[in-house]
């Protein structure tokens, strides 16, 4: 018979306690491990060093939760260059305000403080009207040329900043230089921060915008203290030597000028805007292919508010020949007849018009018409632009569009572009048509 086996015998066990530490399930880290057996006895190991724990959390301060799953992966480039662009601006705030504040007379006897403290307000002033009026033509259609406008707007505190720094030249208008300068950067604050805003959503694969946003203003942080450091120093050794002063300022603006460009050409924006769905559809037209936003951000122009003649030639630029939102006022009689035969014949049950007129393609919006209304009118209006001049255009145009254009949609979404809507300048005018059988009176 056999003798089970005593107390002192049995196997030993061991539990083992771990713990980790992570911003996501997917990003952890062993951190500290508790080993205990059953006779009471405990073993503590620590994993990692202090260092790696604090160079994470660190780290946690400037990186978006989940970093890099999290965004897109245009965003690691996007802000290298934003940040060297950032740094340079700083740099060069310094070596301005400096100029600007020894104009005012800050340090001198003659200087009084109600006088400097008028040209400040008179200033900030200026800047603040300067925004608004921005903001009142402009502030609807920034979302639709983002880059274009990222780029535009650091340009304009590049030249309120060389105004600042001119304004000594010129004593007697000073205060006109000082205004102007203050006035230009008014349109940096309201463009940067509106595309800022978009750019963030851009980003956001996660609906993290606010994670990221915040992040963002902690190396927006982090590159002002090292720039303003890096501008006191420089404006320290220049003091009093006007030559090193604009030779360091201009260096460093072309810098910002260069960082700014690169920075909003790695961009692959995945939105629709007038020139991405022109260069997509075109492509598409030809081969029946869709192009990636990465292939497509190659291709676009990043800026364009100043079309040249030679430029309206590229085929490109097809978008310039489509006038979207058209009042109706503005035709003559000849093109208001076109349109209600284009309303009664054509386009029954669609919610646009399309008239041909000098070359362009004139867009009417229908009073009810959807943002899904306002992307297919486009892309018909495009369509027509391609084709040319045909005396069956309109017929042509509509074939593709019944043929074709949910095709084209649906290769856009498979290959990650978003289709919910066209990024186009506000539609103001818009109107509305019955077309229905002639009720003849019966004597």
């Amino acid at each position: 018979m056999e003798v089970p086996p005593s107390s002192s015998s049995e196997t030993k066990k061991i539990t083992t306690l771990e713990e980790w530490n992570g911003s996501s399930p997917t990003k952890l880290s062993k951190t500290f491990t508790i080993k205990a057996s059953s006779s009471s006895s405990l073993s503590i190991q620590r994993s990692g060093t202090r260092f790696i724990h604090v160079w994470r959390r660190f780290l946690n301060a400037f990186l978006p939760e989940d970093f890099p799953t999290s965004v897109t992966s245009d965003y690691v480039p996007f802000q290298v260059w934003d940040s060297l662009q950032g740094l340079s601006t700083y740099i060069r705030t310094m070596l301005s305000t400096q100029a600007l504040l020894g104009a005012i007379g800050v340090g001198e006897k003659s200087a009084t403080v109600i006088g400097a403290t008028f040209l400040w307000f008179l200033r900030d002033l200026t800047g603040m009207l300067g925004g608004i009026l921005f903001t009142l033509y402009q502030g609807s259609n920034l979302d639709t040329n983002a880059k274009t406008w990222r780029l535009v707007a650091d340009l304009m505190n590049d030249i309120g900043m060389l105004m600042d720094l001119v304004s000594p030249l010129f004593p007697s208008a000073f205060v006109v230089i000082v205004c102007l300068g203050s006035l230009s950067r008014s349109f940096t604050g309201v463009a940067s921060g509106a595309t800022r805003a978009a750019l963030t959503q851009h980003f956001a694969l996660q609906n993290n915008a606010a994670d990221i946003s915040s992040k963002e203003g902690s190396q927006e942080t982090l590159a002002t203290m090292i720039g303003m450091a890096l501008g006191m120093l420089l404006a320290r050794v220049t003091m009093g030597h006007p030559l090193a002063t604009w030779f360091c300022f201009l260096s460093l603006t072309l810098v910002h000028m260069y960082a700014n460009y690169r920075a909003v050409r790695c961009l692959e924006l995945t939105s629709l805007n007038p020139e991405r769905t022109s260069i997509l559809l075109q492509h598409f037209m030809k081969t029946g292919q869709v192009l990636s936003p990465k292939q497509v951000c190659k291709m676009e122009y990043v800026l364009h508010v100043w079309p040249t003649s030679w430029r309206s030639k590229d085929a490109n630029l097809l978008h310039m020949k489509v006038h979207l939102g058209m009042r109706v006022s503005s035709f003559n009689n000849l093109e208001m007849l076109e349109l209600l035969h284009s309303a009664g014949s054509y386009y029954i049950k669609a919610k646009y018009l399309l008239v041909e007129r000098k070359g362009l393609i004139n867009v009417v919006m229908h009073k009810d018409s959807s943002t899904a209304d306002v992307l297919q009118s486009f892309i018909h209006a495009l369509v027509m632009a391609n084709m040319g001049k045909s005396k069956s255009i309109h017929l042509e145009s509509q074939f593709w569009i019944d043929n074709q254009y949910n095709i084209f949609l649906q290769k856009l979404k498979s290959s990650g572009w978003k289709t919910e809507r066209l990024l186009s300048p506000s539609i103001t005018w818009r109107a509305n048509w019955i077309s229905g059988p002639v009720e003849e009176k019966i004597d």
